[in-house]
């Protein structure tokens, strides 16, 4: 089985913050990180060379592959802010009706601005992920 590349380590996260070359982009990560970390109470890490994480979670796949995650994160792309809500957003029909322009996939909230999106909706689906995948030790993907 192949091992996860994207690893937790002890890249310093202000300086790869500064090197987000879009201003827009570089000051929505400064201010997602100071509310990523006042909503977990984690300083954050970053985890390989472009994700900034909080938390983590022990995980367990259908086909025993295992690992550890973060609970929360995000990461500054060109196109947009990617944001990892990890337990998805099937029970968060309406704080996503309340949240302002976004998209979504199985797990990631991609927005182009914070001030595109009510930012006390965001700390509700920050806090819920953060809360959800931190509670228990293990958790298992069902789908994979």
């Amino acid at each position: 089985m192949a091992e996860l590349k994207t690893k937790k380590n002890g890249g310093d996260i202000k300086a790869f913050i500064a090197s987000v070359q879009n201003s827009t982009r570089r000051s929505d990560a400064e201010e997602l990180l100071k509310i990523m970390r006042a909503v977990t109470s984690d300083q954050g890490s970053m985890w390989g060379e472009s994700l900034v994480g909080f938390g983590s979670y022990n995980y367990t796949y259908k086909s025993g592959h295992s690992g550890t995650w973060f609970a929360v994160g995000f990461s500054p792309r060109k196109q947009n802010t990617v944001m990892y809500i990890m337990p998805g957003f099937e029970e968060q029909t309406s704080l996503l009706e309340r949240l302002g322009k976004h998209k979504i996939g199985k797990s990631c909230l991609y927005i182009n601005k914070l001030a595109d999106v009510d930012l006390d909706v965001l700390r509700q689906l920050i806090s819920m992920s953060f809360e959800k995948m931190t509670s228990s030790d293990e958790k298992a993907d069902e789908n994979a």
